[in-house]
């Protein structure tokens, strides 16, 4: 009998998966690299659905529902992801129909960020509260919203997709409609692309930042621009939705060293009293999230087939 869930935490750079009981019991886990074009992205993921269930000692046919985070919005059929420029390989293939078939059970998708968001619900530092929201920055920026204990998604699926807030970048400018104005200033390759434009070397965001900690000063500017930018961000966000607290995530968001920019930014911006906190879950979260959401697709489909 069916009785074991996957959860896929689906990235432009990098795939991760989890798989656990029907009671949200994390049995195992596991990660290998994006393919370079992402073409053979399903193949990838059955690949790690196999390997999950290989290391639990279960054949597939044991697992119910698989759920996939995305670094986009769900379509209005739910079968592909839209607005999901780091997964441009996809196209607009029935991405949701093509896993199902070679995995052989239900598959669901989810956007990334609000599937860390519910991961921090019920495992992570939103435990036992009711409003706040989750900003992942990494290789993009996107939030992921929980009010009265609900993640809220929005009419279309695309509630909090902060990277198009109108700052940042020229919000006017055609080149910065497709990921948004303050994606193009926080994300990752933004980083990258400040060091390089300072001091000619192009180096990583992790390279940067260490040079940031060791005192040199082009890299100070990079990271402290990075802060800068995010902390204006989190004020908009306030404004509109008032939450509880932020929690941050993402391989630049969990920087612990990045912290403490953001909130003298937000002193500066006359918000100092801003509760942020850095996500303890880190890469656990989009995972815990993802089994989370397939448990209630498979009792959802399972309530289904009752009737």
């Amino acid at each position: 009998m069916p009785d074991h869930v996957i959860g896929i935490d689906l990235g432009g750079t990098k795939i991760r998966a989890g798989i656990a009981t029907l009671f949200g019991e994390l049995l195992a886990e596991k990660r290998t690299d994006t393919s370079n074009d992402g073409s053979d992205v399903i193949e990838q993921i059955r690949s790690l659905a196999l390997d999950l269930c290989d290391t639990i000692g279960i054949p597939l046919d044991r697992v119910v529902a698989t759920a996939v985070g995305g670094a986009g919005v769900p379509d209005k059929t739910g079968t592909t992801f839209d607005l999901a420029p780091n997964l441009s390989a996809l196209g607009d293939i029935p991405f949701t129909e093509q896993l199902s078939a070679v995995l052989g059970h239900l598959v669901v998708i989810e956007n990334d960020v609000n599937v860390s968001a519910v991961g921090e619900l019920v495992a992570g530092l939103g435990r036992g509260h009711s409003d706040f929201v989750f900003i992942s920055v990494g290789t993009g920026i996107g939030m992921g919203i929980v009010a009265n204990g609900s993640l809220l998604r929005g009419a279309k699926g695309a509630a909090g997709e902060i990277g198009f807030l109108p700052f940042g970048g020229d919000p006017l400018d055609p080149a910065n409609h497709v990921r948004g104005p303050l994606e193009e200033v926080t994300a990752g390759d933004a980083v990258s692309g400040r060091f390089l434009s300072s001091s000619g070397s192009a180096l990583s965001p992790e390279e940067i930042f260490a040079l940031a900690a060791s005192g040199d000063q082009q890299a100070v500017k990079a990271v402290d621009e990075e802060a800068r930018w995010l902390a204006a961000g989190i004020v908009a966000v306030n404004a509109v939705l008032a939450p509880e607290f932020v929690v941050l995530g993402g391989g630049i968001g969990t920087r612990a060293d990045l912290l403490p920019r953001i909130t003298s930014w937000l002193n500066y911006l006359g918000q100092p009293d801003l509760t942020i906190r850095v996500s303890e879950l880190g890469h656990l979260a989009p995972v815990i999230g993802a089994l989370t959401i397939a448990i209630e697709a498979a009792a959802a489909a399972q309530k289904g087939i009752s009737r």
